[in-house]
């Protein structure tokens, strides 16, 4: 849900009182026109509240929750396991398996496991939604926020979810507000309040069974995936075929 300009205006005369709107799009990178055509609508995007935070050394959680849309932000609230490893992409996933001594020809651990990619990944958002769905939570979440279920899920297929999605999926499932922002992409996981090595520590805290189970589950929804692309590019070349 955008934020109200005039909320945001107080709130940018708090951390900034002696900066222009020149000085503040300068700093924060976001384009005058941009910032200008939200101001008008009445309507300030999260995002840029988010960039302008970044830019004055505000920590963007605090600040998103100092609007009353965005007030369940705090607390913050530590992720839980699940949603740890749902932000491990599937590229790491693949790579922690086949270093485990279990699946290991020579049986044998790697010394030191490569970094994991930063979050968002690919599938992050789905990943993300699945990992915190106790099997009624989409359900919850139409009925709280109107959205109808299938435009829901349209948006977890594309890997996005408005910021005020992301917050009532939080909770509605009973987890930390944030996550889904990390989710989305909208602030780090550092923002969030996240440990520099909660994934890494959530990854190694998986039994092999398990992780290899999930990894096998993450293969399969990407081999579905290609094969709708694949399906969806043989159509479109029949289509250009009659078309002449």
């Amino acid at each position: 849900m955008p934020l109200p300009a005039k909320a945001f205006q107080r709130w940018l005369q708090g951390i900034a009182p002696n900066a222009s709107t020149a000085d503040v799009c300068r700093i924060s990178g976001i384009k005058r026109t941009t910032l200008a055509q939200q101001l008008v609508r009445g309507k300030v995007a999260e995002a840029t509240v988010v960039s302008i935070s970044r830019a004055y050394g505000v920590n963007p959680v605090s600040a998103l929750a100092g609007f009353d849309a965005y007030r369940d932000l705090a607390p913050t609230v530590p992720p839980t396991r699940c949603e740890l490893v749902s932000q491990i992409s599937t590229p790491d996933l693949l790579r922690a398996v086949l270093a485990r001594s279990a699946v290991d020809p020579a049986g044998q651990t790697s010394a030191e496991p490569p970094p994991l990619s930063p979050a968002p990944h690919a599938t992050s958002v789905k990943n993300w939604v699945e990992a915190i769905d106790d099997g009624e939570l989409r359900h919850r979440v139409s009925a709280a926020t109107g959205v109808a279920p299938q435009n829901y899920s349209a948006q977890l297929s594309a890997n996005r979810l408005s910021p005020e999605l992301a917050i009532a999926t939080s909770l509605a499932a009973g987890v930390g507000a944030a996550g889904g922002l990390v989710a989305t992409g909208l602030i780090t996981e550092a923002e969030a309040g996240w440990s520099a090595d909660a994934r890494q520590a959530a990854l190694d805290s998986l039994p092999d069974g398990e992780l290899t189970t999930l990894a096998g589950d993450r293969l399969q929804a990407l081999g579905k995936t290609l094969k709708r692309q694949e399906h969806d590019q043989q159509q479109t070349d029949k289509i250009w075929e009659n078309l002449g």
